[in-house]
């Protein structure tokens, strides 16, 4: 999903509860690895992988001026003979200190992921998770937590972008480019809008 895209996503959304929540959650993360100079581990299950997010996350970090946003991700099955990017297993989780972030993406079953969260929590490693409750045993440990119930009106790889988006420029920074995403936006607005009403 590109700008243009979340622009006219965010639009649709105006005056519900997601763009609030994302741009929290968004704020929360930004907060987290900006004041800690870094460190985002990004980890799913063994059955959902991550990857996306973590793409768009890199190019958030390009795009804000903000590398800190640019995650590790974190793969259950990586190989030592992945490409370096894609060859970080879960031996990285119970390696991570304070100061580090870890990003947990959970939809469904989180049983697999507690020890080793509870593990990095305990090291001082601050926890945030994108999940589809928030009843269960992950996100009572996390420091913040957005959930994407199964019957919402978003599922949970929208709100990812949204959040992935909102990471980009929430916060004032010196390096920030916002004002070519503003201008990107107003375009969409320009090229979306009704034509004018002749007289």
């Amino acid at each position: 999903m590109d700008a243009v895209r979340v622009a006219l996503l965010r639009e649709v959304l105006a005056g519900t509860e997601w763009l609030t929540a994302t741009r929290r959650f968004a704020g929360a993360l930004r907060g987290s690895v900006v004041t800690h100079g870094g460190g985002l581990l990004l980890l799913g299950t063994p059955e959902y992988e991550p990857w996306h997010l973590a793409a768009h996350l890199v190019d958030e970090a390009a795009w804000s001026g903000t590398p800190e946003l640019a995650p590790t991700l974190v793969r259950y099955d990586a190989r030592p003979t992945d490409p370096a990017h894609l060859a970080v297993g879960p031996g990285r989780i119970e390696a991570a200190r304070r100061g580090e972030t870890l990003l947990v993406v959970a939809p469904g079953d989180t049983e697999p992921l507690l020890e080793r969260v509870h593990t990095a929590r305990r090291a001082g490693v601050t926890v945030l998770t994108l999940a589809t409750t928030t009843d269960d045993a992950l996100t009572a440990m996390a420091h913040e937590t957005l959930a994407v119930p199964e019957a919402a009106e978003l599922d949970l790889d929208t709100v990812q972008h949204l959040v992935s988006a909102a990471a980009g420029e929430n916060g004032p920074s010196p390096r920030s480019r916002r004002s070519f995403r503003d201008r990107l936006a107003k375009l969409a607005e320009t090229v979306m809008a009704p034509p004018p009403t002749p007289w």
